[in-house]
């Protein structure tokens, strides 16, 4: 799959170094199902909702904001039949440095993470979300196959995110302000950062969603990003 990205990088021949004014915009990966916004999280009534596909989208502004939405599937060697799903959202601001590469820092009481194993609980497990990212550098251009604007992001370690195409210009997302006064509205939700002390939802990734083929590309992506991350705040 790494190959695959770098040489489709290397055949479109107009990818650009990136520059912040080419950030602007909501991205999304190929099933274009997870988009950033109200379509993936209700702040009014403090909810993640489930797309139709797995996916990954990024938004930026052109004043150092961004917001982040990922919904992915999860391996259960135990039993392959009954992965698991992680829904994550967050947002906050961005800085680019000379090099081009960017910093993400989120607001640390927003972000949010559903985590359901629907073949052993009714609810799914959600919590606070809080992790700051480093990509070690980005390129927008034009892509050979699709014909659309597509972003490229690389991992600190310079491994590279699935490929995001351009959806919406100026992006499509929540208010860039802390949330804290709309979700503080909903008494019933009492999150932590734990989540083994965290209040278990309604909210469930189904099983039969999980199971669909078209999901199982996130898991690479799942294993090497926690891995990474773990190496490097290590």
């Amino acid at each position: 799959m790494l190959v695959v990205y770098l040489l489709a990088s290397l055949l479109a021949g107009v990818a650009s170094a990136g520059k912040a004014a080419d950030l602007v915009g909501t991205w999304t990966t190929k099933s274009r199902k997870v988009v950033t916004g109200p379509g993936f999280y209700d702040p009014v009534n403090d909810k993640l909702i489930e797309p139709d596909l797995t996916g990954i989208s990024f938004s930026f502004t052109d004043e150092g904001h961004y917001e982040q939405a990922f919904y992915r599937a999860i391996s259960n060697p135990q039993d392959p039949s009954c992965p698991k799903g992680i829904m994550q959202w967050q947002h906050g601001t961005y800085t680019m440095e000379a090099d081009s590469s960017l910093h993400l820092t989120p607001i640390a009481v927003d972000g949010r993470q559903l985590l359901s194993d629907p073949c052993k609980e009714e609810i799914g497990i959600y919590t606070r979300y809080n992790q700051t990212e480093l990509y070690k550098s980005f390129t927008v251009g034009t892509d050979p196959y699709h014909k659309s604007t597509r972003l490229d992001l690389y991992q600190f370690d310079g491994a590279p995110m699935p490929p995001m195409y351009l959806v919406y210009r100026p992006p499509e997302m929540l208010p860039t302000k802390p949330l804290s006064d709309i979700t503080s509205k909903n008494k019933k939700r009492h999150l932590s950062g734990d989540p083994s002390k965290s209040v278990g939802l309604g909210g469930l990734v189904s099983k039969d969603s999980l199971l669909d083929p078209d999901r199982w590309l996130w898991l690479g992506v799942v294993m090497s990003a926690v891995g990474g991350l773990t190496l490097f705040f290590s």
